[in-house]
């Protein structure tokens, strides 16, 4: 069938909106007509060079829409059902069967290699060359999607599909770290580093917890505002003096917990310093630099007791997981479309830079 998507032609270059052709469901396949998706930094590293994908190549994880058709053994989901899209897995390995799909032993393959597991291409330009697709098993940078029965989510028949796509990785990432990773305990102290969406939606993890204490780490005023408004109980300006002797001003035995975003090494070395003992570490920020580290004494670790829990996704159990946060939300219990500034897909670049500019935290593109 044919679709408009936005397409990466080349590393740090715009997006083009292109028409494209997209295949028919294939067994275990699901097509769904995109409503929304967000902007997520992994689809930027990706355009950017940093995730190695091949171009010309149509990104995009964070979709969420209605289903059309589905192919042969589907039984999740049926034609009409609302769905948010998210990572792909294989369903069958050691750590799929535990319930940790993030943690996918099939993982890379089925979310970066830019085309199906047989090698072929679910999108193509109209002269029949493959396009780079099927990115974190969906490529909703577009109008339609073909998705795979594991990452398609059911949501109920009220989730506003304007808003809940990045529930699929970004705010599943960000709440999930808080909430399942770490599983901040209630009346516990939590710092957050950082006051992107992830950040942010730590925030709401903590707040979600019961967290006594959420301080918020962040250099740029409007988003310390926004990290108050949604349940941060302190802001920190790192201009405004070291980390440990700020967060001890207000917790005087450190954190509990420390929610790293920025993946900045220097950052993740200073927190080092607040956490009380026997304190968690969770890290999901990606470092400009692939090969860098932080210094941790193995004496430090072991006297205060650290444990540092890298984060993927959340662990996130999907199919329970986001319906909850979806939940939560129509419960007025976790926020995360206050975060959100909602674009025209055609104006996936004018997104793009608005984010850099630091004017929205995370946006999100819809589809007229």
């Amino acid at each position: 069938m044919e679709i408009t998507a936005a397409v990466a032609h080349k590393p740090l270059a715009d997006f083009t909106i292109q028409t494209l052709e997209l295949d028919a469901p294939r067994a275990g396949e699901v097509l769904v007509r995109i409503k929304s998706v967000g902007l997520c930094h992994t689809d930027l590293a990706a355009r950017e060079g940093i995730v190695p994908i091949a171009m010309p190549a149509v990104l995009g994880h964070e979709g969420a829409g209605e289903v059309l058709e589905v192919g042969e053994g589907v039984t999740k989901v049926k034609a009409g059902d609302k769905v948010a899209l998210t990572f792909n897995s294989c369903g069958v390995c050691a750590n799929c069967t535990i319930g940790s799909p993030a943690y996918c032993y099939e993982f890379l393959v089925r979310n970066y290699a830019g085309g199906r597991l047989d090698g072929s291409a679910p999108i193509t330009s109209p002269d029949g060359s493959p396009i780079q697709s099927a990115f974190f098993g969906q490529s909703s940078f577009a109008s339609h999607a073909l998705a795979n029965e594991r990452n398609v989510v059911k949501l109920a028949d009220d989730a506003p599909l304007d808003l809940v796509g990045p529930l699929g990785c970004g705010i599943q990432t960000g709440a999930g770290a808080v909430m399942n990773s770490m599983a901040a305990h209630a009346g516990s102290s939590l710092l957050v580093m950082g006051a992107g969406s992830v950040g942010l939606a730590g925030v709401l993890g903590g707040v979600v917890q019961g967290c006594s204490t959420i301080i918020v780490l962040e250099p740029h005023a409007n988003r310390r505002e926004l990290a108050l408004e949604l349940g941060a109980t302190h802001v920190l300006d790192p201009a405004a003096g070291g980390l440990a002797e700020q967060v001890r001003a207000i917790e005087p035995i450190g954190v509990q917990y420390v929610f790293d975003t920025t993946g900045i090494p220097s950052v993740i070395e200073a927190s080092l310093g607040a956490m009380a003992p026997h304190a968690a570490l969770g890290l999901v920020g990606v470092p400009s630099d692939p090969t860098a580290a932080i210094g941790l004494s193995l004496m430090q670790a072991m006297i205060i007791g650290i444990k540092l829990y890298g984060i993927i996704e959340g662990d996130a159990v999907p199919d329970e997981f986001i319906p909850r946060l979806a939940a939560l939300h129509r419960d007025g219990r976790f926020p995360f479309d206050k975060m959100i500034t909602k674009f025209p897909f055609d104006q996936i670049n004018e997104a793009i830079e608005a984010g850099h500019r630091g004017e929205v935290v995370k946006a999100v593109l819809v589809h007229d």
